[in-house]
C-alpha cells in the first residue's frame, strides 16, 4: 500500500507539493493526472526516494520511507517515462545486473530473467545489446528490470511513452494483471487521459500541487456535476480551480 501524508515540498519561494494526502491500495491501480507543473514530477521523485519532502510523511507498504528507506525501495519498482540503461549490454545482462540489485539468487534470477523477457516479448532479442533496441523496446526492458524483484508496489511515469498500439496493449495488460493476481499497488502518472479512463481504478488530478479531485471516474463526474468523458472533466478543472495563491 502507498499512503502519503501531508506531503509538501517547497523549492525556496516555490511551493511543488501543497498538503498532499493520498492511498493506493494493494491490487489497485491510480492515475495521477495533472497539467505540466502540477507537482506531479516532484511526487514521482518523492515516491522512489529520490527527493525528500519538505514536511509530511510517505509509506510504502507500512515501512516510513524517510525512516526505513532501505525497507520501503526493497519493495518498490519505478519505471521513468525515459528509461536509462547501459547500453553496451545485452537486455539479458541488464535484467542479472538488476537481480544482482536486488540480491536475487541466480537460479531465480534466471528463471525470473527468461519470464520477464518472455513477457515482454523480447526473448528473442536477449543476446542484443540494448543499444540495438528500439525506444518502445528499451522502455519494455526497464519495466522488466523494475518487475523482476517482484515489487509490492510499482510507480510509473508516462508508461506508454515510444510504445506501439500493441506494446501499450501489452503493458496494460500486464498492470492489470499485477494488481488483480499479485496484489500490487500500482501508481501511474499520465498525461494520456484514454489510458486513465481504460486502466485505472481511481483516479487523483493535481493542480498548482494541490490534490483537487479524487475517485472513480464515475465519481469525477458526480463530483463536478457534469457528463462528458474524463478529458473534458480534467481540463474544466485545471483551468477553473484555484491555485495555492488564489489564481
Amino acid at each position: 500500500m502507498i499512503k502519503l501524508e501531508r506531503v509538501t515540498k517547497r523549492y525556496r519561494k516555490h511551493l511543488a507539493v501543497d498538503d498532499l494526502s493520498l492511498t493506493v491500495r494493494p491490487g489497485e491501480i491510480y492515475g495521477f493526472l495533472g497539467p505540466n507543473g502540477a507537482g506531479k514530477t516532484t511526487t514521482i521523485r518523492m515516491l522512489a526516494g529520490a527527493l525528500a519532502p519538505t514536511s509530511g510523511a510517505i509509506h510504502l507498504d507500512g515501512h516510513n520511507l524517510a525512516l526505513k528507506p532501505r525497507e520501503a525501495k526493497a519493495i518498490l519498482g519505478y519505471i521513468p517515462d525515459r528509461p536509462f540503461l547501459y547500453e553496451k549490454l545485452s537486455g539479458h545482462e541488464f535484467l542479472i545486473f538488476a537481480a544482482d540489485l536486488y540480491r536475487v539468487p541466480g537460479p531465480e534470477a534466471e528463471r525470473r530473467s527468461r519470464e520477464l523477457l518472455e513477457l515482454f516479448e523480447l526473448w528473442d532479442w536477449r543476446d542484443e545489446l540494448i543499444e540495438n533496441y528500439s525506444h518502445g523496446m528499451k522502455q519494455r526492458l526497464i519495466m522488466s528490470g523494475a518487475l523482476l524483484p517482484r515489487p509490492k508496489i510499482l510507480v510509473v511515469d508516462e508508461p506508454m511513452v515510444g510504445l506501439d498500439p500493441r506494446g501499450a496493449k501489452l503493458v496494460m495488460d500486464i498492470f492489470r494483471r499485477l494488481a488483480r493476481e499479485d496484489a500490487v499497488s500500482v501508481f501511474i502518472s499520465t498525461h494520456t487521459m484514454s489510458l486513465a479512463s481504460r486502466l485505472c481504478d481511481r483516479i487523483g488530478i493535481i493542480f498548482k500541487g494541490r490534490l483537487i479531485s479524487e475517485g472513480s471516474e464515475a465519481e469525477l463526474r458526480q463530483a463536478a456535476g457534469r457528463g462528458g468523458d474524463l478529458e473534458d472533466l480534467f481540463l474544466e478543472l485545471t483551468a477553473t480551480e484555484p491555485g495555492p495563491d488564489g489564481a
